[in-house]
């Protein structure tokens, strides 16, 4: 699939943005901590943030769109206190929230001219813009009918182009491709690698697929800490010699996967079960070694952090 057009606003002729949280925690009533002491410097380019539910991505996210505020820690844009100036940040954000509401009896170009409206953007430009975005995201023959009658994936399309009104120069994006096909993932996916050639790309999600494309720069996090930042190629390093394949019969699965961390199992011809687990040594007498992929490096960082409740940081 060939990569979407995008169109920048040629005004932008400022320095490049540059966002950082140092030390950020966020505690909940009632003692949960969903964010622990996580630091993180972003200039333009695509962050792929990486991690299990509940590992306290969609509260940092929230943050750094500063929907909610931190309970310690700083956030800075363009070298100014985004915490005591918010409105610094927000009238530069495009924002895609996990959970994302919409007024169902608007169609979409009603919906997205509704928010231009409330964002200051002059109406003819906004319309031009509307029609730009709802080609982008593949809704122009749906135009004309009511959100609530749209899809799960036609309205995180809907979210996403909401996201991209004004030509943001931060744009923060919480799972997604919730619900969107193989093809509209794939699409959405290349829409944000052409974004992040100036822009600072946020890009939150569990799924290892959605980062290993188009993310140079992960960062994985579990437990509300930072365990690992570092190109794709820095996180399959962490984990070489580690990965093995092993062909065990079926009532040894379980056993392998209580003693091990299994990424992957196979049902093969014969009856087995082909097991690819991480170990730092030979597993079994006939295990094999192969070279690690993300899935490996992902799971390898974040299964012993959640077992032991307390991650170590890794920086």
């Amino acid at each position: 699939m060939s990569r979407p057009e995008i169109h920048a606003d040629p005004r932008h002729t400022d320095p490049p943005p540059l966002l950082e949280l140092t030390d950020v925690s966020k505690v909940y009533r009632g003692g949960k901590r969903a964010v622990d002491g996580l630091s993180l410097r972003l200039g333009p380019g695509l962050l792929g943030l990486l991690g299990p539910n509940g590992a306290g991505k969609s509260s940092l996210m929230r943050i750094v769109a500063t929907v909610t505020r931190p309970t310690t820690g700083r956030l800075t844009y363009r070298g100014a206190d985004a915490l005591a100036r918010p409105e610094l940040l927000r009238r530069e954000l495009g924002f895609l929230p996990q959970d994302f509401g919409v007024h169902p009896q608007l169609t979409a170009r009603e919906f997205l001219a509704y928010l231009a409206a409330a964002k200051g953007l002059p109406a003819r430009s906004a319309r031009a813009r509307i029609d730009e975005l709802l080609a982008l995201v593949n809704l122009t023959e749906a135009v004309r009918r009511p959100l609530g009658a749209y899809s799960g994936g036609m309205l995180r399309r809907v979210g996403i182009a909401q996201a991209l009104l004004g030509d943001p120069r931060v744009i923060v994006v919480d799972e997604p491709t919730a619900g969107l096909d193989p093809e509209e993932r794939v699409r959405f996916r290349n829409l944000l690698s052409a974004l992040a050639e100036d822009r600072v790309v946020l890009l939150s999600t569990h799924i290892v697929s959605d980062v290993e494309s188009v993310a140079g720069d992960i960062a994985v996090v579990a437990g509300g800490r930072l365990l690992r930042r570092g190109s794709p190629e820095e996180l399959l390093g962490g984990q070489a010699g580690r990965v093995w394949e092993v062909l065990v019969d079926p009532g040894a699965v379980a056993a392998v996967q209580a003693r091990y961390v299994v990424s992957r199992m196979v049902r093969t011809g014969d009856g087995r079960v082909r097991l690819r687990l991480l170990a730092d040594g030979p597993p079994f007498a006939d295990a094999v070694p192969v070279a690690p992929d993300l899935e490996d490096a992902y799971l390898g960082l974040v299964r012993p952090a959640v077992a032991n409740d307390r991650p170590e940081v890794r920086r």
